[in-house]
């Protein structure tokens, strides 16, 4: 059966879909020992060999799905061009996983990664909004006008976030803990949002995606998901 090449490439777990279409373009992909530097062109995994700078890729036969708590001072990448620790340094399996989404530099907490490139989707784009929660340590403590800035939508470069919750936990002196729950995941969003309305981010991290938790799982540790919760994400 015929497949597109960067959907079979996914599905091998090298990558999102989306950057096996630009893998491709770099014309780093070969089918039979021929150079492939364009989208559109279908395999047949019975018959071809499909090669990734010239090592063989083929689909894992056991998929895996993984919750890590991220430490910060590791990039959410699979490989860092500047030399930095990768989150792959932190996990040790066979199975050649990436990261879904990303988590920033300097924030900690939970992401998820997996060989299964048909679940990516589900968590980027799901079919129903799924809230991210977060737990972040700011300065000052924010008023009522600025906790209503905060949900209602901030313009940032150009774009209206989406409506928010902002929950004050508790007041540390000349800053505030706060509980923070939104379903985009733009770059630095949350960093961006508490700098417009004056109270920057000290610490940030992310505690929930949709129903997945953080919960106890150590800093720098990681976990396979449940089966409950493998079934969640395919039912996204």
């Amino acid at each position: 059966m015929e497949e597109r090449l960067q959907k079979y490439m996914a599905a091998c777990g090298v990558a999102s879909r989306r950057k096996c279409e630009e893998i491709i373009l770099q014309s780093r992909v070969k089918i039979n020992g021929r150079v492939i530097s364009e989208l559109g062109v279908k395999i047949d995994e019975e018959k071809d060999v499909i090669t990734l700078d010239d090592k063989l890729i083929k689909k894992e036969e056991n998929k895996v799905y993984i919750a890590l708590n991220k430490p910060k001072g590791y990039v959410s990448t699979v490989k860092d061009e500047r030399g930095r620790k990768t989150i792959l340094d932190l996990i040790d399996v066979k199975e050649r996983i990436y990261p879904i989404g990303r988590l920033d530099y300097d924030t900690s907490g939970l992401i998820l990664l997996t060989n299964d490139g048909s679940i990516y989707n589900k968590i980027i784009h799901p079919k129903e909004e799924k809230n991210k929660i977060y737990i972040a340590l700011i300065k000052g403590i924010p008023d009522g006008n600025d906790i209503k800035k905060f949900e209602n939508g901030i313009n940032i470069d150009g774009y209206i976030t989406a409506s928010a919750k902002f929950k004050i936990m508790r007041k540390i002196r000349d800053s505030s803990e706060v509980e923070i729950v939104i379903h985009e995941g733009r770059n630095r969003q949350i960093r961006k949002m508490c700098d417009f309305i004056n109270h920057p981010v000290i610490e940030l991290k992310r505690i929930q995606i949709g129903n997945i938790r953080l919960e106890k799982l150590p800093l720098g540790k990681w976990r396979h998901l449940t089966k409950n919760e493998v079934d969640y994400i395919k039912d996204l």
